[in-house]
């Protein structure tokens, strides 16, 4: 009895190590689960606060289309996988085989690759008669996707996932910055590379494999002709490429030896009898390939999806946020300019003391508020006063020396001023020379405060870590208060000419 005990306690377990594997496997199906479900919720939050105005958008379109499509993606759980290689490689043959139909144009000319297709996949059944196909040709709309063709694929064995194949242009048909930018662009947006060579690998195909491992992407290198090498010569090739050219770049798990379109010899017999042997495609030898893909794709397919869906988003985000916050800063300098010319130029018609003081207040006050409105941060008129006491009251020196020109300088200006009628405007002279500077002393410290202003409101309405002072230190410090003082001058000058003309 007790011989069996051995063979029980083995047998209990092997059952205790499947259930284990299948808690596991479970437990990383719905965390991958989770995870997308989270991707999805986070994109849709991202896509519906852009908080664009119409200016904003303007010139967007393309990165915003960009995020609607990434958001689709989720929704379709949509898995894109981009060919790379050189020309005569062939990355559309491989496609092609990997579908079982010729969507994909191929040919020996450069530039072949450059309608859309689409075409249906089911990977347990590859005859011609069961799968069917759509083409639909249309022009590409930007430099970065022209010359590619799109593959939309049904793939059964990952739920109702789709795979979205890509045949980009042979990277020797541009030049090398431009090789870089598209290889990078569409490695963004890709889940999975495959890198089609045909034999020993050029420096050309070496840096662009080096570059699209540079983004953290999973890759394939597709060894594809391997019909055209004797078996030696086919395994010394792949070994020097395995050993030698990307040791450091892929593992031997991830090179594959395909022939995409082989050629055989048949014999075919002539009318006159003879027989001749003539070279004809045979069927592709791809199924290696085939089970990587799906091995791929279904251990970790959907959070490929999801993780680089988001990246790809955050970049994109990243970008609209930069370029928003870009022409809200150019609106804001506006705004804030004209703000000053505002100031400097009724302060310098004004030559009440009281009411140059009130006047410049108004308009700084009248500025925050629209440099708020810009910014979308609801504010009031006793905020916007506030807010401008706090600014004055940081500034220190500089709203020192604008209230000291203010009182000083406009109590000569209404001396001048007064004194215009006695001396048969004589003094008209003088009085708009001190009308100036105690406008431009005025304007200077107007578009500090606007300055400081739009560093609050770009923020969020807040100072950050560092607080008022320091940020309002930091500002003034960056300004270079002579170019300031000589440009509202110049402008100044032009605009009372005109009103004495």
């Amino acid at each position: 009895m007790t011989e069996f005990w051995p063979e029980s306690d083995s047998v209990n377990s092997l059952d205790l190590d499947q259930d284990l594997d299948s808690a596991i496997s479970g437990f990383e199906e719905i965390q991958a689960e989770l995870n997308y479900k989270q991707a999805q919720d986070s994109l849709k939050d991202l896509v519906a606060n852009l908080d664009l105005s119409r200016r904003e958008k303007a010139g967007l379109d393309a990165q915003i289309q960009d995020l609607g499509n990434l958001l689709q993606k989720l929704e379709n759980t949509c898995i894109q996988i981009a060919a790379f290689g050189m020309v005569g490689r062939g990355k559309s043959s491989v496609l092609n085989a990997l579908v079982g139909q010729p969507v994909f144009e191929t040919g020996a000319l450069h530039g072949v690759t450059q309608n859309a297709q689409t075409a249906h996949w089911q990977p347990h059944s590859q005859s011609p008669s069961q799968a069917t196909h759509n083409q639909s040709h249309s022009q590409s709309h930007s430099q970065t996707h022209s010359q590619q063709d799109i593959l939309q694929v049904a793939l059964p064995s990952i739920g109702n996932s789709q795979i979205q194949l890509i045949d980009t242009p042979g990277i020797d048909e541009v030049d090398g910055e431009t090789r870089e930018a598209l290889a990078l662009e569409v490695a963004k947006q890709a889940d999975l590379l495959l890198f089609i060579i045909a034999g020993d690998m050029t420096k050309v195909e070496y840096q662009a494999l080096s570059q699209l491992r540079a983004s953290g992407k999973p890759m394939l290198l597709v060894f594809n002709k391997i019909d055209q090498y004797p078996d030696a010569d086919r395994m010394a090739i792949y070994r020097k490429i395995r050993d030698e050219r990307v040791k450091q770049l892929l593992s031997p798990a991830e090179i594959v030896m395909v022939a995409a379109s082989p050629l055989v010899s048949v014999a075919v017999r002539s009318p006159n009898g003879s027989i001749q042997v003539k070279r004809r495609r045979g069927k592709p030898q791809i199924e290696d390939l085939k089970l990587k893909i799906l091995e791929i794709l279904h251990r970790e397919g959907k959070s490929l999806v999801a993780l680089n869906t988001m990246l790809y988003a955050d970049e994109l985000n990243e970008n609209l946020v930069n370029r928003k916050m870009k022409i809200r800063d150019d609106s804001a300098n506006q705004i804030i300019w004209k703000a000053v010319i505002t100031k400097a130029f009724v302060i310098a018609l004004n030559p009440v003391t009281v009411v140059d003081i009130l006047t410049a207040t108004v308009v700084d006050v009248v500025m925050i508020l629209t440099l708020s409105r810009l910014y979308g941060i609801a504010m009031t008129e006793q905020g916007a006063i506030k807010l401008l006491q706090k600014i004055a009251m940081s500034m220190g020196g500089i709203g020192a020396s604008e209230l000291l020109a203010n009182l000083g300088l406009s109590s000569l200006k209404s001396i001048l001023g007064i004194s215009a009628p006695v001396t048969g405007g004589v003094s008209l002279a003088p009085y708009m020379s001190v009308a100036i500077t105690q406008a431009s002393v005025a304007g200077v410290s107007g578009y500090g405060i606007g300055q400081i202003t739009k560093t609050y409101l770009a923020n969020g309405a807040s100072w950050g870590e560092d607080g008022p002072k320091a940020v309002v230190r930091r500002i003034l410090s960056s300004l270079d208060e002579t170019s300031i003082l000589h440009r509202i001058k110049g402008e100044l000058r032009a605009r009372l000419s005109k009103v004495q003309g």
